[in-house]
C-alpha cells in the first residue's frame, strides 16, 4: 500500500517538476491561505463530518506556463490566458458523535486527506477554464488525528476518541475539470450584478461526481475574479484574479448540486475492508458570502449550507464556514 502511495507522489511530482524549472522562484504570482471549519455554524452539533479544510496554494502570473502544458490546456479550452497553480490540501472528517472510542457503524467514518494539486486556469474575457490533476494520500499517512487532536490540546479542547477506527492508508489520485462562465445582469445604480454559471467535474480514487452550479454576485469591479474559492467539491472560482479597480468588492450567493458516483470518505476505503455509510446520490448546496480585493490583497468568506451527504446523517443541513486571504507579490 505505501508503495501505492510512493507511486501517486511520483506521478505528481513529475508533472511539477517541469513547472519548478521554468518557474523564476515562488515569491512572484498569487499566495492564497484558505481554512474552512464545521465549527462555524448554527446548527448542532457542530464539529462533525466534514470538520476541516486547509489549503496553501501558489498561482503564477499570467502567461507563465510551460509549452507542452500550454498546449495541453489549449487543446482542451481553446485560446485563452493561462496561469499554473500549486497547492497542498488537506481535509479532515469525523462522525457526529467524536467522545466514544468506538463509534456507531452508521456514523460517518474518521477519515484524513492530504494532497498535492497541479492546476492549469485558463481565462477569457468571461470565461474562466480549470484542469487539475492531485496526488496524496487518504488515512492514517494524511496526518488528520495529529492536527485535529494537537489542535485541540493548544485551544484546550478534549482531544477526539475513535482515530482507530479511521480510513486505513491508501493512495489518493484524482482529475478535476471545470468552467465557470460570466454573464453580466445588470447595474443597481453604481453595483454592477452578474451570474456564474459552473460546471465541474471529477474522477479519481476519493471522488467522482458532476456538479452544476449558479452564483449571483452585486458589487463593484465583478470583473477582477470569477467568484471567491473554495474547496472541491463546491464550486469555487479558483485562486485567481486580477483587480480592476483600487477596492473591488461583492456580496453573493449560490446553488449547486452534486451528482455523485463515488465518495471513498463516505463509501470506505478502495483497496482495504473499512468503516463505510450509504452516500445519497444527490447533494445540495447553498453559498452565501462577501469578497473584498484591495492593495493586491484578497480577503473573502463563505458560509456554507448542505444538504444530507449520507444516510443517517444527525441533522438535515450541514454547515461550516470558509474564509480564504490571497496576495498578490
Amino acid at each position: 500500500m505505501r508503495r501505492r502511495v510512493i507511486g501517486s507522489a511520483l506521478v505528481l511530482a513529475s508533472l511539477i517538476a517541469p513547472i519548478s524549472a521554468r518557474a523564476q522562484g515562488l515569491g512572484s504570482g498569487i499566495w492564497t491561505l484558505q481554512d474552512e471549519n464545521a465549527s462555524i455554524s448554527s446548527q448542532n452539533p457542530t464539529d462533525r463530518d466534514y470538520v476541516n479544510g486547509f489549503r496553501l496554494n501558489w498561482t503564477s502570473p499570467r502567461g507563465d506556463v510551460p509549452g507542452k502544458l500550454a498546449g495541453l490546456g489549449h487543446a482542451v479550452w481553446g485560446d485563452g490566458t493561462q496561469r499554473i497553480s500549486l497547492g497542498i490540501t488537506q481535509k479532515i472528517y469525523t462522525p457526529t458523535d467524536t467522545t466514544v472510542t468506538n463509534p456507531p457503524l452508521g456514523d460517518e467514518p474518521y477519515a484524513g486527506y492530504l494532497a498535492a494539486t497541479l492546476g492549469l486556469i485558463q481565462d477569457t474575457a468571461n470565461t474562466r477554464s480549470v484542469l487539475s490533476v492531485s496526488a496524496g494520500v487518504v488515512g492514517r499517512d494524511a496526518g488528520a488525528e495529529i492536527v485535529q487532536n494537537g489542535f485541540h490540546s493548544i485551544i484546550g479542547q478534549h482531544g477526539t476518541h475513535g482515530w482507530a477506527y479511521q480510513l486505513p492508508s491508501e493512495p489518493a489520485f484524482d482529475v478535476l475539470a471545470s468552467r465557470t462562465w460570466r454573464v453580466p445582469v445588470g447595474h443597481l445604480g453604481a453595483l454592477s450584478v452578474d451570474a456564474l454559471p459552473q460546471l465541474a467535474a471529477m474522477v479519481g480514487t476519493t471522488e467522482i461526481y458532476a456538479q452544476p452550479a449558479v452564483t449571483l454576485r452585486i458589487g463593484q469591479g465583478l470583473g477582477s475574479d470569477f467568484g471567491a474559492p473554495m474547496l472541491r467539491p463546491g464550486p469555487s472560482g479558483s485562486t485567481a484574479y486580477r483587480a480592476t479597480r483600487p477596492l473591488a468588492w461583492y456580496v453573493f450567493a449560490g446553488v449547486a448540486g452534486k451528482l455523485v458516483g463515488h465518495d471513498e470518505f463516505l463509501q470506505g476505503a478502495d483497496f482495504q475492508t473499512s468503516r463505510f455509510v450509504r452516500p445519497y446520490r444527490a447533494v445540495g448546496q447553498i453559498d452565501v458570502g462577501a469578497a473584498v480585493l484591495w492593495r493586491g490583497l484578497r480577503f473573502s468568506y463563505t458560509q456554507v449550507f448542505q444538504t444530507r451527504r449520507y444516510y443517517g446523517e444527525v441533522g438535515a443541513i450541514h454547515e461550516y464556514g470558509s474564509f480564504a486571504v490571497s496576495g498578490r507579490f
